[in-house]
């Protein structure tokens, strides 16, 4: 397989939502025709194998998704997994965007310190995150959903336990680096 195949293929893996062509292609660093060649023998690659997962377009935007095939399987492990137990990382990852929210990737995995992709999407999944686009490069803002405000018994993300200390915390300000000052050895908790 060709580097730029992989690196294509990772993108449309781990991207919680459909890129544009054009996105991916500022990415890989290859022009839209050659991203767009790659995309085809993938998605001709996955029809002839049979495989579990094809591409998906709708317009310039592509998504990887399951094969349809596979629906009923997927839906009772979705089911299975919808109503299971949050793990601890992200417990961690859904009080962070609870408390800091909307909230971008990058920022999320700064104050977490580890990549938070299958995270997020098990939590959108979950139907317990939600995405937003915002500002003008179109980043996706993380926030929490009416579902979890329902299941946790409040109205708004202010009922919290210490939710105006923690939403402001200075310590998250600084690893955010909106604050000059340095960070001394003060436990984090969140």
């Amino acid at each position: 397989m060709s580097v730029l195949k992989s690196k294509i293929e990772s993108l449309l893996f781990i991207a919680a939502r459909p890129l544009s062509l054009k996105k991916i292609s500022e990415q890989v660093g290859e022009s839209k025709e050659g991203v767009l060649a790659v995309i085809s023998e993938l998605a001709d690659e996955y029809k002839k194998d049979g495989r579990g997962i094809q591409i998906l377009q709708i317009d310039d935007e592509y998504q990887m998704s399951t094969n349809p095939e596979s629906a009923k399987m997927i839906k009772d492990f979705l089911k299975d997994e919808m109503t299971g137990e949050l793990t601890r990382p992200a417990l961690e990852t859904l009080t962070i965007i609870a408390y800091r929210g909307p909230i971008s990737k990058p920022e999320l995995e700064q104050i977490r310190g580890v990549n938070c992709s299958l995270i997020l999407r098990n939590l959108l999944i979950k139907g317990l995150a939600e995405t937003k686009t915002a500002g003008v490069g179109g980043e996706a803002l993380y926030s929490v959903t009416f579902d979890l405000l329902r299941h946790l018994g409040i109205t708004k993300v202010e009922e919290l336990p210490d939710y105006d200390k923690l939403s402001k915390s200075e310590i998250l300000d600084r690893i955010l680096n909106l604050t000059a000052e340095p960070i001394d050895n003060q436990q984090i908790s969140v």
